[in-house]
């Protein structure tokens, strides 16, 4: 006991050990300034999130690290400087940032809270298949609680020993069904009602599940004879042998003869390829010894199907009969759950068609739990008495009697009348619906709680979620940068037009034009046309009336081929307009990408120093940049000047090697 305990013991304190050396690793500082320090474990994570993860950080070298280092503490003295200019307490900044997290929140939610956990989800029951049964008893005019009684009492009857499939030959309302006792093949998730597929997984071979499953088809009872691991899709060939004899009439014994001396022959060793070459009757598949590519499951014939899928790759299958004929397969393929990412897409068109709207519904629900929604039915009869034949989006005549009444509250918020007709006005899923109609006021009210819930829930997000948090502290920051760029930089931008010209005057060696030409072309994919129009030229046509008819350039048709003023190594049209010597000249037909073509050259400009008004733009942007480089120099010198930061790039030494030692 005593020595289990000294065990126990080192273990701890060599545990301890070992935490602390890492935590003291982490906080190791990597620059200082002022009294701020900029630890290795702050330098790590904000390095990783401008290369894209760890992985990528863990790539790069000391020169990368010490660059960013030298950007970030320059990030961390601005930001500094804006709380020295109290930007945290700027209402029109926060009301940004307010604005901002409702509608990203908002989205977050969605996408954290409904799509990301349904699509992984989604994938993951997809590795899945199984074979399952069903037992379904429409309302129909019985009603729904007669419907309900009797499907019970068929559930009692399971449970006492009657037989599933013989039940379902018997009740089922699914009549393609039933005459298979129920059987309706091979199915996984995204393929059938969501509360169907709950139920179906939550059940082994052989289970009945235990309860009355409703969807929006009736009430169902739900069996699984095969729960398996599924292969999307399976790679085969085969050998048709149709019921038609060559004399075009049906020989069904003729055809199973000729197919079991086949199968016989493959047995004996002899090439699947080269029978199905000889024998097949599937014209499609024959010349490629019979292969059929890769499908998914459904997509053959019930018998084919479910022999192919259970085959392992090489084996050859007995003789399988179908509605076509009779089939020998060969399995050359399976193909196993692909990677997620390469799913994601097909998996959200799924997501959104099956499940999205009920995941939705519910996670609202939750929010008026969490949140006490709460309708105020007297208000709200009072609203429908005096709405008589009005619709959302009409004035309403009686507003000011009832407008201050609270129609339904949340989250310690009131929402009037008053206030609900005003949101009603401007939402297009309520304008035009009836006021005087309860289901519909309803509909209203929860069609606008929506947003302002969810839009609450997002307003909290930053106290429960860690990652929105952050996301939240990095928009915080950027917008408190952009603030200290305006004011330090931009607005300090000032151009004089007088400076811009001498600067330029200054400087005028660096604008120039190279050599330029423009030029117009016909083209053609035919010899025989281009030497037509060749004739044409030669016989005084026109070389722009010729181009606008004929050149089947689409989208240089309209500009009668031409070509606008460029330089001679723009592309390999200018490049080969080029080659002409004098202007207004064509060439000859010559071959020229695809086709033919015939040039002619409009215009030859040697090269020059540009005139200021050529300039102009050219100029003024790089002015404007030279001031904002200037600014930007002297704003930070006087940050530098202010904080005095010391940074230890012989600490980045030790930068992203916590991960690998551990």
């Amino acid at each position: 006991m005593q020595l289990n305990r000294l065990f126990k013991l080192s273990l701890f304190i060599f545990s301890f050990y070992i935490i602390s050396f890492l935590n003291v690793y982490a906080q190791e500082v990597v620059a200082e300034f002022g009294k701020y320090d900029i630890t290795l474990d702050e330098f790590e994570h904000a390095y990783a999130k401008n290369v894209g993860g760890w992985e990528n950080a863990m790539k790069q070298d000391i020169l990368d690290y010490k660059n960013f280092l030298d950007l970030y503490v320059k990030f961390r003295m601005k930001l500094r400087d804006a709380y020295v200019r109290a930007y945290d307490r700027d209402p029109d900044l926060m009301n940004e940032l307010k604005d901002y997290q409702k509608q990203v929140g908002v989205s977050y939610i969605i996408e954290k809270k409904i799509n990301e956990p349904g699509i992984k989800q989604l994938y993951d029951r997809r590795k899945e298949e199984f074979r399952v049964s069903h037992i379904m008893i429409r309302p129909d005019s019985t009603g729904e609680e007669a419907a309900k009684e009797k499907v019970q009492a068929i559930l009692d009857s399971i449970k006492n020993g009657a037989s599933f499939e013989e039940m379902a030959a018997k009740y089922s309302d699914d009549k393609f069904s039933a005459v298979n006792g129920g059987d309706i093949y091979y199915i996984t998730a995204g393929l059938l009602p969501y509360e169907f597929e709950d139920a179906l997984y939550t059940l082994k071979a052989g289970e009945v599940y235990p309860g009355i499953v409703k969807t929006r088809f009736g009430y169902h009872l739900i069996k699984v004879t095969v729960r398996q691991h599924r292969y999307p899709k399976i790679k085969a060939s085969h050998i048709l042998i149709t019921y038609q004899n060559a004399e075009g009439k049906i020989d069904s014994a003729a055809a199973k003869a000729t197919a079991d001396s086949i199968l016989a022959e493959l047995k004996a060793g002899a090439s699947f390829e080269e029978m199905a070459e000889k024998y097949s009757d599937d014209t499609g598949t024959k010349d490629k010894g019979g292969d059929l590519g890769y499908f998914e499951r459904r997509m053959m014939v019930k018998e084919f199907d479910e022999a192919a899928f259970n085959m392992d790759i090489g084996e050859i299958s007995n003789v399988i009969q179908s509605n076509f004929g009779y089939h020998i397969i060969k399995l050359t393929d399976k193909m196993d759950t692909q990677p997620f990412e390469s799913e994601v897409e097909n998996l959200k068109t799924i997501f959104n068609k099956q499940r999205y709207q009920h995941e939705h519904d519910a996670l609202i629900d939750s929010l008026k739990k969490k949140y006490n929604f709460a309708i105020d039915e007297n208000v709200l009869k009072l609203f429908i008495d005096n709405s008589d034949s009005l619709r959302f989006g009409m004035v309403h005549p009686k507003f000011d009697e009832i407008a201050d009444n609270v129609l339904f509250t949340y989250a310690d918020k009131d929402i009037t009348i008053g206030n609900f007709l005003d949101m009603a006005t401007h939402n297009s899923k309520v304008t035009g619906k009836q006021m005087d109609k309860e289901a519909e006021v309803r509909n209203a009210i929860n069609v606008l709680a929506e947003d302002m819930l969810l839009e609450e829930e997002a307003m909290n997000l930053d106290k429960t979620d860690p990652e929105f948090a952050q996301l939240m502290d990095d928009y915080r920051d950027g917008i408190f940068i952009f603030k200290i760029q305006e004011e330090e930089v931009w607005n300090k931008v000032k151009m004089d037009s007088a400076d811009v010209y001498n600067y330029w005057n200054e400087n005028k060696e660096k604008y120039s034009w190279p050599e330029r030409i423009s030029f117009s072309e016909i083209f053609s994919t035919k010899d025989s046309l281009i030497n037509k129009y060749y004739d044409m030229l030669n016989n005084g046509a026109a070389f722009d009336s010729i181009a606008a008819l004929y050149t089947e350039r689409i989208a240089k048709k309209k500009d009668k081929g031409y070509y606008e003023l460029k330089d001679v190594d723009f592309n390999d049209f200018y490049i080969e307009a080029n080659k002409i010597s004098d202007v207004g000249t064509y060439t000859k037909p010559e071959v020229f990408a695809g086709g033919y073509a015939i040039f002619k050259l409009n215009d030859r400009q040697p090269a020059r120093l540009k005139t200021y008004e050529e300039a102009k733009a050219e100029v003024s942007g790089e002015y404007q940049e030279m001031l904002s480089k200037k600014l930007e120099n002297d704003y930070i010198t006087s940050l530098e000047n202010r904080y005095k930061p010391q940074i230890y790039y012989d600490k980045l030494e030790d930068a992203f090697k916590q991960e690998t030692d551990n």
